[in-house]
């Protein structure tokens, strides 16, 4: 298994885009957390921190793309060191007035500035997809390898965040968020002979890649899995407090994340068959029918074999999230045209975001009203919903990359079912 990896590693350079895109997406698993931690604490209520954190979501959601779309016209350097630049300014904005006790609305502002945060995992992803365009197998392994450094963002992310604010001070994770933002952005970009040229289409202007019908139905889907994510984050925290033990929160998330990155190694080293679209949908399946157990633990296990129990049932759950997300990112290399495969790609991260918005508000509200085990509801209804977009848009996904001259505009075949 270790020598399928190995080998995407032959390309100069990219071992350095990659390790660096790795630092640069850091922030993205520490933020939002990071906020509901310090908030619950200087401000003491769940609903609050939730609606912040779903703010930056959805402005993450709303800005993404089209700083997505600005880097496949003017290159991944020339739009992301600015864009740091704002993301920064505005999360120092939100440390001071979390600090000195700024009205609440301050928090809302700043949080929106947050959005402006380039994103590194469609950059890394574009730039795998421009070495091995034409090497299927390997584009394969390179998308399996960078699920699972996601995953991996999402196990170490919530231990800096939620440990450096519950043991240094309350807004030290929101700051060692900043900090990685800005070095991995800055080593990121400074890989220029691996950064992708822009492609002679995208100079011309053209129409967004969301016209893309199959795109479409991946961006909805992941509205529904954002909603697991950001629901089972906040309800988790809310459960671990209330067993007395908050703190351990982030090692329970972690193993979520654990489970996930095991999936993604094993899966990332196989050469799977059978329709991609398929695939994506049986993902979509087992991300809804993993949600039960957690609901059952939370519901019936209390006190120190609660948090025990439910990091089991999370570790199982997580088995099904990066074939998931891996088949998802090939199904976008297939949809999009090669010179809108950054916005393409930021189109996903920006369903994943509402939804983490969606699913981190409601399970804040539900927590509030009626207990952190009743909050475990909102993953589970956001499976429901995910399984159904999914059914209903199957035949479009199995025809968008079945289709002649969806996908590869510049000749491109990568991808093609793997």
């Amino acid at each position: 298994m270790l020598s399928t990896y190995r080998q995407i590693f032959t390309a100069p350079g990219s071992l350095a885009f990659s390790s660096a895109g790795f630092i640069a997406r850091l922030p993205i698993s520490m933020t939002g957390i990071g906020i509901v931690t310090m908030l619950s604490q200087l401000r003491g209520s769940y609903g609050l921190a939730g609606a912040v954190s779903a703010t930056l979501a959805v402005a993450a959601g709303a800005l993404g793309p089209l700083v997505s779309w600005l880097v496949d016209r003017h290159g991944q350097r020339r739009v992301a060191l600015p864009a740091a630049a704002i993301t920064l300014a505005a999360g120092a904005g939100l440390l001071l007035c979390a600090h000195f006790g700024a009205p609440s609305w301050t928090l809302f502002v700043f949080a929106v500035g947050m959005g402006a945060m380039p994103s590194a995992g469609a950059m890394v992803r574009a730039r795998w997809a421009h070495l091995y365009r034409d090497d299927a197998p390997r584009l394969h392994t390179a998308y399996s390898f960078e699920a699972v450094v996601d995953e991996f963002c999402f196990i170490v992310g919530p231990i800096l965040a939620v440990g450096l604010a519950t043991t240094v001070f309350p807004e030290a994770g929101v700051l060692a968020a900043a900090v990685a933002l800005a070095v991995g952005t800055v080593l990121f970009t400074a890989q220029r002979r691996t950064e992708p040229p822009v492609h002679p289409a995208a100079t011309r202007g053209g129409g967004s890649a969301i016209a893309n019908g199959g795109l479409v139905v991946l961006v909805l889907t992941f509205i529904a899995t954002g909603a697991i994510f950001g629901s089972v984050e906040i309800v988790t925290v809310a459960f671990a407090d209330a067993q007395g033990h908050k703190e351990l929160a982030s090692f329970v998330l972690a193993v979520w994340a654990l489970g996930s990155g095991l999936a993604g190694l094993v899966y990332g080293a196989l050469k799977p068959q059978g329709s991609l679209a398929n695939r994506f949908f049986a993902g979509v399946v087992m991300m809804a029918l993993s949600m039960i157990p957690i609901l059952l633990v939370a519901s019936t296990v209390h006190g120190p074999g609660g948090l025990i129990a439910a990091g089991a049932a999370l570790l199982v759950a997580g088995v099904a999230i990066s074939p998931t997300l891996i088949s998802a990112m090939a199904l976008v290399e297939r949809l999009v045209p090669a010179s809108q495969l950054t916005e393409g790609m930021a189109w996903t991260t920006t369903g994943l975001a509402i939804g983490v918005a969606l699913g981190s508000s409601a399970g804040g509200w539900v927590v509030d009203a009626s207990g952190a085990s009743a909050g475990y509801w909102v993953p589970l209804v956001a499976g429901v919903f995910g399984v159904l977009v999914a059914l209903a848009g199957l035949r479009r996904l199995r025809a968008g990359i079945a289709g002649p001259g969806t996908a590869r505009s510049s000749g491109q075949t990568a991808g093609a079912e793997h």
